[in-house]
């Protein structure tokens, strides 16, 4: 049986009660050995620092494999290199480059920093003129909502494996047909490296939709209908979340995925019960124990 892989994201902490949040779920996922975890990073210098405050703390106090997010968002190229040259000082060998929403949130136009990088390619070359970081970049299998064809938005997938990409995580999806459909189109243009599906499951259906529609997403009508009358039931929904999540994962898997990464919103339990469904288990408890402190 192939052994399956994992890797999960989490999101900087803004609160207290958030941060020790946070902490928990570490150290509840870490002893499931992720291929790496990924902590996201957002427009303006508060969230670039926690940003960097955690991909830092958990470096230091666990012994995961870490990578930090970068985008193109409201900043000069002089700017997101020093950002570079900080995580790699600091240890971080791992880059998730992405283009980023504009800065006004996602689904409005975008337009590039007129002295930064232009897109995800463009930040992935330049990371590596800094430094041999490992790239991990987006991909899309309904199509980025500002590509003009699928053509355009797997030539651009091309040019982040040009620029030095070695694996593409997707957008979340529902539809695992075009997530399959997505497969064939960038393998028949060939492209070999690993495209490992993101899943988020539907906790919060109202806000899931919200960004559905808005990064071109599919939700089948069939999943509406679950979640249809269940806005005052949140014990409800999380076992239907749950449900729906699983089947997806185990459904991916007989088509031979073998890695997942998990969009766990800072949450561990979805995350950590997907994972056992999937035959994914505690490997070690070594290094994993970090303090709660903010």
């Amino acid at each position: 049986m192939t052994e399956l892989h994992v890797s999960f994201e989490f999101f900087p902490p803004k609160t207290d009660a958030m941060n020790k949040k946070l902490w928990s779920s570490v150290e509840k996922l870490a002893p499931l050995a992720p291929d790496f975890v990924s902590v996201t990073y957002g427009a303006g210098g508060s969230t670039r620092e926690r940003t960097h405050e955690t991909v830092a703390r958990i470096l230091k106090e666990t012994s995961l494999p870490v990578a930090a997010h970068l985008t193109c968002v409201a900043a000069t190229k002089d700017e997101i290199d020093k950002v570079l040259k900080s995580y790699w000082e600091t240890g971080i060998r791992h880059i998730v480059a992405l283009r980023g929403d504009p800065p006004g949130g996602a689904g409005d136009p975008y337009t590039p920093h007129s002295d930064g990088y232009a897109n995800a390619a463009e930040l992935a070359a330049g990371a590596r003129k800094i430094a041999p970081f490992e790239i991990t970049v987006g991909c899309y299998p309904e199509k980025h909502p500002d590509s003009p064809s699928f053509a355009a938005d797997i030539d651009m997938l091309k040019r982040k494996i040009d620029a030095g990409a070695t694996r593409a995580i997707t957008q979340f999806f529902y539809d695992n047909s075009a997530y399959l459909k997505y497969l064939e189109r960038v393998r028949a243009a060939g492209i070999n490296i690993p495209i490992v599906p993101g899943i988020m499951p539907m906790t919060n259906f109202k806000g899931v939709r919200k960004m559905a529609d808005v990064c071109g997403a599919t939700i089948p009508g069939r999943l509406v209908k679950l979640f249809q009358n269940l806005d005052d039931d949140p014990a409800t929904r999380q076992l239907i979340a749950a449900t729906v999540a699983a089947e997806q994962c185990l459904d991916l898997a007989e088509y031979g995925v073998n890695h997942f990464h998990f969009y766990t919103l800072n949450r561990d339990d979805l995350a950590f019960a997907l994972c056992h469904m999937l035959g994914v288990r505690p490997k070690s408890v070594a290094k994993t124990k970090v303090t709660n402190a903010a």
